[in-house]
């Protein structure tokens, strides 16, 4: 069989199973309304979860970083692809998750198979189950002897730290992104001071909306004790990129090390501008995400009431879990037509049997938006 025919194989396969995607046509980007194949509905299926994308605050940093510096960098930071805000950006970083020191990457996936790459040839990892892809290829593309404990699961985490005498790294998300909930921390942190492992948290989906928009680990009193911070620019920052906040020794490490940032030309001026922008922005706004986590609780408890399976979920990220693929899709294009743009999940992005609508809540929803979420999904439950 060619390669060309196990590639139609696969398709088949892909859509007989109703795993099949397509890219949809979109008007309007990230707005809390947009176009939908000619649909005007509601977008609950963006990361934009403070509505930064459209803030005018940072379109101007954009356009002005534009004007000083052109369209692109040319080359990566290292050769001749820097320019005076990265320093500035990267110094607002650190500052903000009160690290020493902060590199910016060009994508937190980019940003979490740089880390794995350079820090773990020699290490052990250990990694929840339900972390993010690019962990996991992190960890894969590392070659690094590494375990997955059951989502959530310390006690599994121990047993398995106590059976390994080699470097560790403890990594984990902050905020699940398919699932909404979040890692016990506090825990982590106990096992990684008594088992001697370094600590890696994601913060890409709680950065900008938990403690005081800096993260997660802040939120519960522990900025202190992680070793490395990642977070996203592309998410409740509105713009694009990630970044890893450290020690001055991790930072210079990866600068020397991490092959995702050695070899990738910068990111352009008008995304650093942004990104510079949406920083002074959450810390003149600092309680947005407050607001975005109290939206949430109301939208959770409504949905429970109905008879939803919404999971653990503690933050803005809800999921309905329908179980079956073809419930997913049958659920998706009911709410499509009450107005509403909910993401459908399904295998491999979660596990099996687990397929979902996945709704992303944002912080400029009004009372007539969360109304018509509300009688869409009463709608759903009183259809499925």
């Amino acid at each position: 069989m060619s390669v060309l025919d196990l590639v139609k194989q696969n398709l088949n396969h892909i859509k007989f199973n109703d795993q099949y995607r397509t890219i949809p046509k979109i008007g309007n980007h990230a707005n809390k309304y947009i176009e939908l194949n000619g649909l005007k509905v509601l977008n609950l299926s963006s990361n934009n979860y403070l509505g930064l994308a459209e803030n005018d605050f940072l379109k101007q940093y954009s356009i002005e970083a534009i004007k000083n510096y052109g369209c692109s960098s040319g080359a990566s930071r290292i050769v001749s692809g820097n320019y005076e805000i990265y320093a500035k950006l990267e110094e607002a970083v650190a500052n903000f998750k009160h690290t020493q020191k902060a590199l910016v990457l060009n994508s937190g996936y980019v940003a979490n198979i740089s880390l794995l790459q350079a820090l773990a040839k020699n290490a052990t990892i250990f990694c929840d189950k339900l972390n993010h892809a690019s962990i996991i290829d992190g960890m894969l593309l590392s070659g690094a002897k590494f375990y997955r404990y059951a989502h959530l699961d310390m006690q599994m985490l121990e047993n398995l730290l106590k059976k390994d005498t080699s470097n560790k790294i403890i990594i984990t998300d902050t905020i699940f992104s398919m699932d909404g909930d979040a890692a016990p921390l506090k825990e982590i942190v106990r096992l990684s001071k008594q088992y001697e492992a370094l600590t890696i948290v994601d913060e890409a989906h709680a950065t900008g909306i938990f403690g005081e928009g800096r993260g997660y680990a802040y939120k519960e009193g522990l900025s202190g004790e992680i070793d490395i911070h990642m977070g996203t620019f592309s998410k409740a920052l509105g713009s694009f990129g990630a970044y890893v906040a450290s020690s001055e020794d991790i930072i210079d490490y990866l600068i020397n090390t991490a092959r995702g940032f050695i070899f990738s030309t910068s990111l352009p001026p008008a995304v650093i501008g942004a990104n510079l922008a949406s920083i002074n922005y959450i810390l003149k706004n600092p309680h947005l995400g407050e607001k975005l986590i109290l939206m949430s609780d109301n939208v959770r408890h409504f949905l429970k009431n109905l008879g939803f399976d919404v999971g653990n979920s503690i933050s803005q990220i809800i999921p309905v879990i329908l179980k079956t693929n073809k419930a997913v899709l049958v659920a998706q294009k009911i709410l499509l037509e009450k107005g509403v743009f909910v993401g459908a999940i399904r295998p491999p992005t979660v596990p099996k049997n687990t397929s979902r609508l996945r709704i992303s809540l944002r912080a400029d929803l009004d009372d007539n938006d969360l109304e018509l979420i509300k009688d869409a999904f009463f709608y759903l439950g009183n259809t499925l």
